[in-house]
């Protein structure tokens, strides 16, 4: 049984994610202590425990320790069960980290499967669906697997009601390694300022401080009036469509944060990208240690060696025998590697 501390690096909940998934692809029991010790609130939240409980369903696991608030689990996989599935967060939580946790196992899957999942689609700390649908999935489908979502109704904090499917088509012959080593030329911009329930001049304040701030044209630019969301939401994402890679950095509408605060971090995170030489942004490459692994190495090149990438290495070589090599390339990009150990 590997054994996880979930106090180690970031301390949160990727651990458990990882841990999860990775437990999934193996076949190797885990038991976790110290769940989420890194948090003000330790210990499985409801996003976590739904996630939880769809490993334990697809990989027909023997589960100790799930109920909210606990703070060590063990989980004992059975064997990948591919097919259709619904998974609830019940709130606000994240449930496009739900698919996070599932997701590898179902790339080297049998058959394929089908996922409609419910919770927060567009909400802070966690990647939203245009991430997953836009950036990330596109690239495991460069790996070989065919993986599509669709969204049907986007979910903000702090009323959730988002509903999306995910269609995943396994890879036939195991996932193929990719190096993304560079973004290639810049072939598109564009910012969105999604809102609902909310007054119109917010997403318009937002699209003013990302023109400013990057010198965007007005044709780059779009207001996105939302009507079907459960509850009040504001997101403003900036899109940066390249040759080999798109990336989206998103600013969170929040209850007493202006709305120019909120262009600022999505423009801060946007701004550093366009100045490294990183193929990959931040979050980006948290998402690439897992698949990157399964197909037995490849490369990318990232922004910065944030405390969930170096996490997510660390949980990683517990359970697969792969090596990984960072390595600075200057002040805003890093070298990351990966290879079957000799």
């Amino acid at each position: 049984m590997v054994l996880i501390d979930g106090s180690f690096g970031e301390g949160g909940g990727q651990i458990l994610r990882t841990s999860l998934g990775l437990s999934l692809v193996t076949g190797k029991p885990i038991r976790i202590v110290n769940i989420r010790a890194g948090r003000k609130q330790p210990g499985l939240l409801r996003q976590h425990l739904t996630a939880v409980n769809a490993a334990a369903r697809v990989g027909c696991a023997e589960l100790t320790g799930a109920v909210i608030g606990s703070t060590e689990l063990t989980f004992a996989p059975q064997v990948i069960n591919p097919g259709q599935y619904s998974f609830a967060v019940g709130t606000a939580g994240s449930a496009t980290l739900v698919l996070q946790t599932v997701l590898p196992a179902l790339l080297i899957a049998r058959e394929p499967s089908t996922l409609t999942l419910e919770g927060g689609t567009h909400n802070p700390f966690a990647p939203p669906f245009d991430f997953l649908a836009k950036v990330f999935l596109p690239l495991i489908n460069r790996m070989g697997a065919r993986v599509t979502a669709e969204l049907e109704r986007p979910g903000f904090y702090p009323a959730g009601g988002g509903k999306f499917r995910v269609a995943i088509e396994p890879a036939a012959d195991g996932l193929r390694q990719l190096d993304l080593v560079e973004p290639g030329e810049i072939r598109a911009r564009c910012a969105r300022a999604l809102i609902s329930g909310l007054p119109l001049h917010i997403a318009r304040r937002e699209l003013e401080v990302v023109a400013q701030k990057l010198s965007w044209k007005e044709e780059w630019l779009r207001v996105e009036k939302v009507d079907n969301a459960r509850g009040p939401g504001n997101v403003v994402m900036i899109e940066i469509q390249s040759e080999h890679v798109t990336e989206v950095f998103t600013g969170f509408g929040q209850r007493g944060v202006r709305a120019e605060a909120v262009a600022k971090e999505a423009v801060t995170a946007g701004r550093q990208y366009l100045m490294s030489q990183a193929a990959a942004g931040e979050h980006l490459a948290d998402q690439l240690i897992v698949p990157l692994a399964l197909a037995g190495g490849g490369s990318f090149t990232a922004v910065r060696l944030s405390r969930h990438l170096t996490t997510n290495i660390e949980i990683m070589r517990k359970f697969l025998e792969i090596d990984v090599e960072t390595t600075p390339l200057g002040d805003r990009t890093w070298s990351v590697k990966l290879m079957t150990s000799s």
